[in-house]
C-alpha cells in the first residue's frame, strides 16, 4: 500500500504544469516553507557565452530544465538542466536559424517552450512565436505575430500566449509599423493582434498626463511600442508596458480588447527624497535635488494582489529613440534653457552639475517659445507600484535604488548623466504569505528585494550581486523546485551568466 502510494504522488507531481515565465505567478497551492525572503544567497552558477548570452530564461518543472535566449554570435535557446542547482549543466540547444528569426524571450507552460522571434529578413515585418516541446525540442506550432515581439508570456491558465510586438521604425523611418499586442489562444492558435489606433483621439488628453507620443510620429498607432506584459492570476486582465510613450494599457483578455491606456507622468527630482547623481565627470557620487522631472519608462512589469486590489509594479528604466532621422537625446548644456525659470543656467550647464544630463529633447518647451521650461530625463530611476483598476501611483522607490547600490559599491557613477542604476527588471512573488518583489538593477549589477504586502510601504529586505547587466529574473516556487525551496534564477546578458540563488529557512 505505501508503494502504491508513492506511485500515485510521483504521478501526480509528473502531472503538474510547469507554469513559469519572465513574471507570470503560480496558481497551485503553495508549498508551506519557513524561508526567510532577505537572506537570497547565490548557489550555483553557470556561463554560456559572451555579451547577449544570457538574456531571458523559462523554467520548466516537468524536465527540471531551464530554457535560455542565447544571442551571443548565435541565434538558439541552450537548454540547461536544473536537477541540481548548485551544479547546472548545459544539455542542448533549439537551433533557431530556420525560422527567419531571432528569439528575444521565451515562456512556458506545461511542457510547451513558447519563443518570441523579430524577423531577421525584415525588422520591420511581422514577427513568429514558435511553440515547441520542452521534452525532446520537437516543433508543436509557428504562428504570425505583430512586428518585433519583445516579450511572450503565457497567462496563468494556459488558455492564451501573449507577445508586446514593439514595431521600431527603420533608421530613415520609411518603414515605421504599428505597435502592437498579439493574443494567441491556445485551443486553436488563432491570433488577435490588437493596435492602439482607436485611442487616437484621446492623444491630447493623455498628453496632458504625461503620456508621451514623439514629435517624429508618423501615427499615433505607430508610436506605441509595447515592451512587456504581466497577467492577472485569474487570467482575465493584462497590464502592457509602453516604454517609450511613459504608459501602461491595460488589456480585457476575455474580450480581446486594450480597454485603457494609463499615463503614468513625471516624477519630480528636485525633492530631497528623490535627490540624484546627474555627472559622470565629477568623480563622485553625490545625491541632490536638481530642478528636473523624468518619465517613468517602465520595462519590465509584473503584479500582485492585496486586500482583492490589483497592483502592477514598474521597472523605470528609461528609454531613448535614437535613429538616423530622428534622435530624442541630447546632452543639457547643448539647450536652451528659458532665463526667467532658469536664471542660474550657465552655471547649471556645467559638467559636474547638470550640463552632462541627458535630456528628452522634444519636451519641456512648455509654452512654445524655443527653449526649456522644465528639464524632462529618462527613466524615474526607481521602482513603482501602481492600481491596476486605476493606474494611480501607490508607492514609489524615490532614490532607494542608486543609494543602496551605492552602499553596496555596485553603482555606476559612469551611468549618472544617463539613467543611473536603471531598474530592468521586476518579478512580485508569493512566499508564504508575504509578497515579496525582486527588483534587477542592469547597470548596478544586482537585485534588490522588497516585501510590498503593504502596497502603499514597501520595506526593504536585502541588495544581492549579479553578473553583468542583469536582463532577466526568473521566481521559481517552492512547489515546483528541483530543491522544494523557493529559487531566483538571473540571466545577465554583459557576461553571458546565468545565477541561482536560494533563502535561508528562518
Amino acid at each position: 500500500m505505501k508503494k502504491l502510494s508513492i506511485t500515485l504522488l510521483t504521478a501526480l507531481l509528473i502531472m503538474a504544469s510547469c507554469n513559469n515565465d519572465e513574471n507570470s505567478k503560480n496558481e497551485e497551492p503553495e508549498v508551506i516553507v519557513n524561508e526567510n525572503p532577505g537572506t537570497f544567497k547565490e548557489i550555483g552558477s553557470i556561463k554560456i557565452g559572451g555579451e547577449a548570452a544570457a538574456e531571458i530564461s523559462a523554467y520548466c518543472e516537468k524536465t527540471k530544465r531551464l530554457f535560455t535566449v542565447n544571442n551571443s554570435g548565435t541565434n538558439q535557446i541552450d537548454v540547461i538542466d536544473l536537477a541540481d542547482p548548485t551544479k547546472p549543466v548545459k544539455i542542448g540547444q533549439i537551433d533557431l536559424t530556420t525560422y527567419q528569426g531571432a528569439s528575444n524571450s521565451v515562456s512556458i507552460f506545461d511542457g510547451k517552450l513558447a519563443v518570441a522571434l523579430e524577423s531577421t529578413v525584415n525588422k520591420q515585418g511581422n514577427g513568429k512565436v514558435v511553440i515547441f516541446n520542452t521534452s525532446d525540442y520537437s516543433l508543436i506550432k509557428q504562428v504570425t505575430v505583430g512586428a518585433l515581439p519583445d516579450m511572450i508570456t503565457f497567462s496563468p491558465d494556459g488558455k492564451f500566449i501573449m507577445t508586446a510586438n514593439e514595431g521600431e521604425p527603420n533608421t530613415d523611418y520609411s518603414q515605421d509599423p504599428n505597435g502592437t499586442i498579439s493574443i494567441i489562444d491556445t485551443s486553436s492558435y488563432t491570433v488577435t493582434t490588437l493596435d492602439f489606433a482607436s485611442f487616437s483621439g484621446q492623444a491630447a488628453t493623455l498628453a496632458k498626463d504625461g503620456f508621451r507620443i514623439s514629435k517624429f510620429a508618423n501615427s499615433f498607432a505607430q508610436d506605441i511600442e509595447p515592451e512587456y506584459i504581466t497577467i492577472s492570476d485569474d487570467s482575465k486582465t493584462a497590464w502592457v508596458t509602453l516604454q517609450e510613450n511613459n504608459g501602461v494599457a491595460k488589456v480585457d483578455l476575455t474580450s480581446k480588447t486594450i480597454t485603457a491606456i494609463y499615463p503614468l507622468g513625471l516624477k519630480d527630482f528636485n525633492t530631497a527624497e528623490n535627490a540624484i547623481d546627474v555627472s559622470d565627470s565629477d568623480d563622485k557620487v553625490a545625491f541632490s535635488p536638481w530642478k528636473v522631472k523624468g518619465m517613468f519608462m517602465p520595462d519590465a512589469i509584473s503584479h500582485f494582489s492585496a486586500n482583492n486590489v490589483p497592483y502592477f509594479v514598474t521597472a523605470n528604466e528609461g528609454d531613448a529613440r535614437e535613429y538616423t532621422a530622428y534622435t530624442d537625446i541630447k546632452r543639457m548644456k547643448s539647450l536652451k534653457l528659458d532665463a526667467t525659470v532658469f536664471p542660474d543656467a550657465a552655471t547649471l550647464k556645467l559638467d559636474s552639475n547638470l550640463g552632462r544630463l541627458n535630456l528628452v529633447t522634444d519636451m519641456g518647451d512648455t509654452d512654445g517659445d524655443g527653449d526649456l521650461d522644465e528639464m524632462v530625463s529618462f527613466g524615474a530611476r526607481s521602482f513603482s507600484i501602481w492600481n491596476g483598476n486605476t493606474g494611480k501611483i501607490v508607492y514609489d522607490s524615490k532614490n532607494d535604488v542608486d543609494k543602496k547600490t551605492n552602499e553596496l559599491g555596485t553603482y555606476d557613477d559612469k551611468r549618472s548623466d544617463d539613467k543611473g542604476s536603471e531598474p530592468e527588471a521586476v518579478v512580485a512573488a508569493k512566499m508564504g504569505n508575504q509578497n515579496i518583489l525582486f527588483v534587477g538593477l542592469e547597470r548596478s549589477d544586482a537585485f534588490m528585494t522588497y516585501d510590498v504586502t503593504n502596497p502603499a510601504s514597501p520595506q526593504y529586505l536585502q541588495t544581492v550581486k549579479t553578473g553583468d547587466a542583469p536582463e532577466g529574473i526568473l521566481f521559481i516556487p517552492a512547489s515546483k523546485s528541483p530543491t522544494k525551496r523557493s529559487l531566483v534564477v538571473v540571466s545577465s546578458e554583459g557576461d553571458g551568466t546565468i545565477k541561482i540563488y536560494q533563502p535561508d529557512l528562518k
